[in-house]
Formats: C-alpha cells, sequence, structure tokens
C-alpha cells in the first residue's frame, strides 16, 4: 500500500502534485498526461489567471478563514499554495467568502470577491489589490451592490475599457436570474457605466436552477461564455455547463444549441464555474470545480482541469474529452517530460507550516505552533470551538497527534462541518472521550478511563471515503497491541450545504489554559487513489 506521510515538524503543507504519467499511443511518441483533480480538495469556484510563465489560482473558502486560498503553477496541473487573499477578514465582511475572480492589468493583481456584509447578511462583491500576491491584498471594500444579492463576479477588458459581470436577482422573487455588466473605472475599483444584460435563466431550459459562474473570454469576432447552471452544491446536486457567444460583450448573447456541453458522471459529479486560461502555445483549458464520485461531499468540489478546442465549422468550443470531465489527459506543455509525483524533498517541507483554517462565524482561534508543538488557547467554551484544522485532499486519510495530558482542558482531534455539527476525539484528565455535536445538540458517546502514569497519548483518525471513522488511542512508545483501542463511527450529516468538513484539533474546558500538542500528522491512503 502506498502511502504518503506528512508531518508538522517536517512539512506543512503540501504542495498538490497531478501525478504524471506517460501513456503510450499507438502509432505515436509517448504523451505525459495528468489525472485530475490538479487541486485536490475543496476549491470551489476557482479562477485562474496567467502572467508571464506562472499561472495563478484562487477559489471559494465559503466559511472558513483565511479567505481565498491561492495557489502557483508553471505547468496548470502541478501547483503550489502561495497563502490566502485576506490573512484578516475585511471588515464590512461575515462570512460566504465566494467565487474570487483574479485579474492582472498593468503589473497589479485584482481579486473581485463575493462576501456577506455584516450590516444586513446580505452578499455582495467587494474589490481588492496588491503588487505582491505574497503580500496579500488590499481590500477597498463594497463594488456591486444589487438588489438583494449580486455575486460571481468576472472583468474583461474591451478596447482599453474594464467591464465588470455579475450574477443577479439570485433571491429576488418574480425576478428571472440574470447575468449583467458595467464598465468599470480605469483603476479597476469602482463602476462607472450603467448595468446592461448578458444573458438570462431559462425557467424551461436546462438551466432552469439559474444561470451563474460565467468565464468570458474573446477569439476572433466572437465574446463567448462558459457559465453553469443548476443547483451547484451538495448532495442533491446537478450542476452543468453551458456556452454562448455575441460580437459585442454588450450583446445581443446567443446560447449554444447544443447546451449543457459539461455534465457529471460517476467519476466527477456537478461540474462548473470555473474560468478559461490559454497557454503559450495557444490551447485553451477551463479550470472548474466537481465532487469526486468516490468520496462526494465529504472532500468538496475540487479543482479540475479541462481542455477546450475549436469546431472550425461553426465556431463554437468543444471539450476535447467529451461532455464529461477527463480522469486522464494531455499535459498543458509542449515539451513532453516526466514530472514526479513524490511530496516536496524534506527542504521544502521545512518552509511553511500547515496551512490552518479556523471557522470565520468566531473570533480567529488564538495559537502558536513551537517547537513541534502546537498551543491552542482555551477561550471559546463551546463544545468544538477554537477549531483550527486542514483542508481535506483525499477522503482515504490518517489524521493523528501526541497530547499532554490536562486536569482541566479536554484536548480533541476533530473532524468539524460547523460549530453545530462536528464528531471530537479527546482527552481529559485521564478519561479519553468520544462526543459529537449534531445540530446544535452536545452528546457523550462514549468514554474510557486510561491509567494515570500515561500522561502522553497518540490520538488518531482514520478516514475512509470521508465517511466512514475509526477513531484510536495508544500509548507514546508503547508498541503492544493491548494499549490500543478502536471505535468506528460514521457521521453522514457533517458535510454543510457548500462546504466538506475540516479535520484537525481544539480544546475545550472551563478554565483557561492551552493546549500541548505535538507530532501531528497527515497521512494519504494513495493506495486506490486516482493519482
Amino acid at each position: 500500500m502506498k502511502k504518503w506521510k506528512f508531518s508538522l515538524v517536517l512539512l506543512s503543507l503540501l504542495s498538490v502534485c497531478s501525478g504524471k504519467i506517460f501513456a503510450q499511443q499507438s502509432g505515436h511518441s509517448p504523451v505525459s498526461t495528468y489525472k485530475n483533480p490538479v487541486i485536490p480538495g475543496d476549491f470551489a469556484d476557482p479562477s485562474v489567471i496567467r502572467v508571464g510563465d506562472t499561472y495563478y489560482a484562487c477559489g471559494t473558502s465559503s466559511e472558513w478563514g483565511p479567505a481565498y486560498p491561492v495557489y502557483s503553477s508553471k505547468n496548470l496541473t502541478d501547483w503550489q499554495y502561495v497563502g490566502p487573499v485576506f490573512a484578516d477578514l475585511p471588515e464590512w465582511t461575515m462570512g460566504s467568502y465566494w467565487a474570487p475572480e483574479l485579474f492582472f492589468r498593468n503589473g497589479t493583481f485584482y481579486v473581485y470577491y463575493t462576501a456577506r456584509r455584516k450590516a444586513d447578511k446580505q452578499s455582495f462583491i467587494g474589490v481588492a489589490s496588491t503588487k505582491d500576491l505574497k503580500k496579500g491584498f488590499q481590500d477597498h471594500g463594497v463594488i456591486i451592490e444589487w438588489t438583494k444579492e449580486a455575486i460571481d463576479a468576472f472583468v474583461v477588458e474591451d478596447n482599453g475599457k474594464l467591464y465588470i459581470t455579475w450574477k443577479a436577482y439570485g433571491l429576488d422573487k418574480g425576478r428571472e436570474i440574470e447575468i449583467l455588466g458595467a464598465e468599470l473605472s480605469d483603476d479597476g475599483l469602482k463602476v462607472t457605466g450603467k448595468e446592461f444584460s448578458l444573458i438570462k435563466a431559462d425557467p424551461e431550459g436546462w438551466e432552469s436552477g439559474g444561470a451563474e459562474g460565467q468565464a468570458i473570454l474573446k477569439r476572433g469576432k466572437y465574446w463567448y461564455m462558459l457559465y453553469s447552471g443548476n443547483a451547484c452544491c451538495g448532495d442533491k446536486c446537478d450542476y452543468q455547463v453551458g456556452f454562448a457567444r455575441a460580437e459585442k460583450l454588450t450583446g445581443p448573447w446567443t446560447k449554444y444549441e447544443g447546451n449543457p456541453v459539461l455534465s457529471g458522471d460517476s467519476s466527477w459529479k456537478c461540474p462548473g464555474h470555473g474560468t478559461v486560461v490559454t497557454t503559450p502555445d495557444n490551447r485553451y483549458f477551463y479550470l472548474h470545480h466537481a465532487y469526486s464520485g468516490t468520496d462526494f461531499t465529504f472532500t468538496g468540489r475540487q479543482g479540475l482541469l479541462s481542455e477546450l478546442t475549436w469546431d472550425d465549422a461553426t465556431g463554437w468550443p468543444v471539450f476535447r474529452y467529451g461532455k464529461t470531465p477527463p480522469v486522464q489527459a494531455e499535459m498543458p506543455v509542449t515539451a513532453r517530460v516526466v514530472a514526479s509525483s513524490k511530496p516536496m524533498d524534506k527542504a521544502d517541507k521545512k518552509r511553511v507550516g500547515f496551512p490552518w483554517v479556523y471557522d470565520v462565524s468566531f473570533p480567529k482561534p488564538v495559537f502558536s505552533e513551537q517547537n513541534g508543538s502546537i498551543q491552542i488557547e482555551n477561550s471559546n467554551p463551546i463544545p468544538a470551538g477554537n477549531f483550527i484544522g486542514l483542508t481535506v485532499k483525499k477522503g482515504d486519510y490518517t489524521f493523528s497527534a501526541e497530547v499532554k495530558t490536562s486536569k482541566d482542558l479536554k484536548q480533541n482531534i476533530v473532524i468539524y462541518g460547523d460549530a453545530n455539527n462536528a464528531l471530537g476525539y479527546g482527552i481529559q484528565n485521564h478519561e479519553i472521550t468520544l462526543w459529537q455535536v449534531k445540530e446544535g445538540v452536545f452528546e457523550v458517546i462514549k468514554t474510557q478511563e486510561i491509567p494515570e502514569k500515561y500522561d502522553h497519548v497518540r490520538l488518531k483518525l482514520q478516514s475512509r471515503k470521508g465517511r466512514f471513522y475509526e477513531l484510536s488511542w495508544n500509548i507514546t512508545g508503547e508498541k503492544t497491541s493491548a494499549a490500543a483501542h478502536t471505535v468506528s463511527i460514521q457521521a453522514p450529516w457533517l458535510p454543510r450545504w457548500d462546504r466538506a468538513p475540516r479535520v484537525g484539533m481544539n480544546v475545550s474546558g472551563n478554565k483557561a489554559g492551552r493546549s500541548e500538542i505535538s507530532a501531528v500528522e497527515m497521512e494519504y491512503d494513495e493506495s486506490n487513489s486516482n493519482k
């Protein structure tokens, strides 16, 4: 069984590797290929741009902070985490950090993002900018406030002028969902023009559930749009992708008669909402999301790459590998070179820490990492409070941590959907407890006493397909199986409608204090992986 193992001491993240292989085609030279997903784990609504020889991608973080993870790549298939757009959340926002769209112009990176406003709990579009992605973005506040909701921004340049497009009327009764556009100021920071309509969702068509996630590009005499329709998220999703085109950005736009052009199958479910980028040799790639057919909502909407070609007879784009996302496809590079699927070497692993995330519904947990130990302050009294976690890349994994026992504090490893839906396994004062919070109701499922002589215990969670869990403990340094104890449980209620659970740690109790957690490891079982 092949495994990748990452530790807190040696690694933090986790370079995203696509795992290349060589495919031999009959009568042709070997072709280097990649396998989807190229950005594994919960990375919905991806936006991608190319600046010089480097690609940058950014995705939805939903109710997780820091907001909007950013990755970079040289080939569209091997991605390295850069950092978040916002290490500190914009003051006007409170959550729903959706659909960030990257844009680059005159040496400046922009991100046009959706967030829920504190003042009225409605989602609108903000804008931020930076000269250096590694330093994060400066927020410039709300740029689009439109009736009850404005989401899914996308910006294009036409004859030197900037235009922003967005999804409107999603929450307005009696109004058809519509994609609108308007001219922007030259600095890209405010709307200056009157809105105009691009397309409306057809209540009788395949996109009767709505149209959103538009990506617009120019080729020849036409502007082309890829847009998504129907239910994006959750186990009842039916997301699909369609085409439209127009000779002028302001329309009229014509929808493709063959819509939808991209739908789900047993490998990848509910594909959609992405961005098109071109390679230096003029190939077109659509970076979009879809759910794994195996792990489904438990690992979230993952980042997939699908290539577009062009039908010269009709002038319309075509997905190269058919109407479903490819499991394996030709690399988006001209050179035929072997790329390693190994994790980063030890030198690289020491350079960054685990990319911990937290629930933005609460103040950011106070924690520190020193000498291989994580100390989380007990400042949130709810059972699942003070949680810090990792985005799960694949449903088959083992997460473990060594804990120094405390009389006053319960230190837990946790699978966290939100504060009202979590599963924990922890120790306090020589008592191991398996607990859950389901729909806000806390319940202790099982307890077990351990001998007082043990002051360090290793807690372990083994996950299969993201939904079948085995939790166990053993004594650090003891190899005897008699010291290990295991309990099995399922928690199908953990995924939230638009996000996957995270796995990590928290501390709880009635007294102030800090956790003492060390030797944290995240290990993925790759024996049945597509990668």
